[in-house]
Parts: C-alpha cells; sequence; structure tokens
C-alpha cells in the first residue's frame, strides 16, 4: 500500500502484489480508478475530461468502481460524492469512508482486501442509515469497463418442459433495450454484450443471478466478477435484478445489487464483490466459447 497521484488525483491509494495492482482515489469517491496486472493496461474505463475533477455541486461518474444505493433514483442515487474520503489501514484490508451524504443521511464505506499473492480482490461495499427513519435500499455495485470488449453474463439453469410449470428467469429490459441490436448474443446457457464506440444508443439488461457471477473479456483479459447468488426469498430491485448490464458508445458496466432491505436508522447493511483477473483467453463468441474458456476459471 502506498499514497500516489494518478489520473490528476492528487491523493490515491495503490495497493499491489506480485501480480495485479489497483489503484481507489482519495480525493473524491472513492472510487476504484485503476484495475490490472502490474505494469499493464487498466481494465476498467475512465473519462479523460473528468480526470483529476474535485468538488462542486455536480456528480461525475470519474469512471472506474463506484459504489450506488438501488432502486435508482434522481436526486438520490445521483450525490455529488466530490469531496476527500478517509483512509484507514486495518492490514488485511483498507477502508474508505466518504463523507456523510447531505441530502440523503446516507454513509458508504468500502473495504478494499488485496490478496497476499492472487490475482484477487473482495470488495465490500456497506452503508448506513443516519437519517431517524427507516430507508429501503439495496447496495448497488458498478464498474465502469475499458471500450471495446465483451461482457458474460449466466441465465439461470436449463432444463426440459416436463415439471418446470412456473417461470425460472426474470429477464428484465429497460425501455431503450432492443433485443434485436447486434451488440447482443442471445445464447441458451449465456448472454453476451459487446461494446461497441460506434453505437448510437444506450443497451440495458437484468437478470435473476443465481450463478452469482459475470464477467468481461478484452484483449485476452478476463475479469470475473463473483457475488452473492441470487437468493429466490429475497426481494431485489429492478424487477428482482441482481445483476445487470448496461452499455453504450463510451462503456460498458457490470452491475450486482444485493436484496432490497428497510434499512433502520443507524443500522448498516452490505454486499461483497471477488475479482479475479485471468490472462489469455479468448473472447467469446457463443455458449461453446464461455463453457470450454471461461467457465473452468469460474471454478
Amino acid at each position: 500500500m502506498k499514497q500516489i497521484s494518478c489520473l490528476g488525483w492528487e491523493n490515491c491509494i495503490q495497493l499491489s502484489n506480485s501480480q495485479i495492482e489497483l489503484v481507489v482515489t482519495a480525493d473524491v469517491g472513492p472510487r476504484i480508478i485503476h484495475f490490472g496486472f502490474v505494469g499493464d493496461e487498466n481494465v476498467f474505463g475512465t473519462f479523460p475530461e473528468q480526470h483529476g475533477q474535485t468538488g462542486g455541486g455536480e456528480w461525475h461518474s470519474y469512471g472506474g468502481h463506484r459504489f450506488w444505493l438501488a432502486p435508482e433514483q434522481h436526486p438520490r442515487s445521483y450525490y455529488p460524492d466530490n469531496n476527500p474520503v478517509t483512509v484507514e489501514d486495518y492490514g488485511s484490508f483498507v477502508r474508505f469512508i466518504a463523507p456523510i451524504e447531505t441530502t440523503t443521511r446516507m454513509q458508504k464505506t468500502l473495504d478494499v482486501a488485496l490478496d497476499p499473492e492472487a490475482a484477487q480482490v473482495t470488495v465490500t461495499h456497506t452503508v448506513q442509515n443516519l437519517n431517524p427513519w427507516p430507508i429501503e435500499l439495496a447496495p448497488w455495485a458498478l464498474s465502469v469497463m475499458a471500450a471495446g470488449g465483451t461482457a458474460v453474463l449466466p441465465l439461470p439453469p436449463r432444463a426440459g418442459h416436463e415439471g418446470n410449470l412456473l417461470p425460472t428467469t426474470s429477464l428484465n429490459l429497460w425501455a431503450y433495450t432492443q433485443m434485436g441490436d447486434p451488440r447482443w448474443t442471445w445464447g441458451t446457457q449465456y448472454v453476451l454484450l459487446r461494446q461497441d464506440p460506434t453505437a448510437t444508443t444506450p443497451q440495458k439488461l437484468g437478470v435473476n443471478n443465481v450463478a452469482g457471477w459475470l464477467g468481461y473479456v478484452k484483449d485476452g483479459r478476463f475479469l470475473l466478477i463473483k457475488h452473492p447468488p441470487h437468493n429466490p426469498q429475497a426481494t431485489y430491485p429492478d424487477r428482482s435484478s441482481s445483476a445487470e448490464l448496461y452499455t453504450d458508445a463510451q462503456i460498458l458496466e457490470l452491475e450486482t445489487a444485493a436484496p432490497l432491505t428497510l434499512l433502520a436508522p443507524d443500522a448498516t447493511t452490505s454486499h461483497t464483490e471477488t475479482w479475479h483477473l485471468f490472462n489469455n483467453v479468448p473472447t467469446p463468441q457463443n455458449d461453446a466459447d464461455v463453457v470450454a474458456h471461461i467457465l473452468p476459471l469460474v471454478g
């Protein structure tokens, strides 16, 4: 762990082992603004016009990985987290504490635990309700990926007609989702979504992700994000979406969410992702490619 400047922000924390490195902003956010193999390119996408910006009342994505609250609402989700965060080193993990949001009275914390040796990071997202009344919400983790790659999202297990009288899959579409868009590949077991810098419209999809993982492949690098599998007894935001994909001409987002909870005053709730980074993974074009090249890495 060391303090560095990165992408115009003077106060950032870099965590690294012999395989991977990541950088978290302390001037704003926090955002995990860089993640990749040591000395290699960033698997996350950022917005150059926002590099180094601080302060002000306008929300900025900045790129990288961020912590939001679902369901998406304006202005609650778009609180301008443009001020310095508190950094605490606990040895096995580093905690990044955002200031209390003045309008929502929520406080968000990221705990980032880098594996000492493996290409693995665990990120825990915790929110505390500092209002005098309960609030319904769900922790929501979003990773902005570098342009030009392909997302992989598993569907719930397929089966035959006999004995399956009720639906098993929630496939949630937004008003702007076009299933015929060529960026989509609709397989039997997996959905693929390709990021295209020439695209003119956004696309988004949400599913009940019982497999508990999703990922992104670009130029041989595969980011695998694991999260708690979908709990069929719980209620999730966005019509039961525990995982979502979003893309436009600039980026593609991998999104996971915890179940909705009625968070009591002063109480906290958390959502954890574990990231694994792999190299030399071919970009999948269909289900067979996912089964051959990606599924063995999921474990």
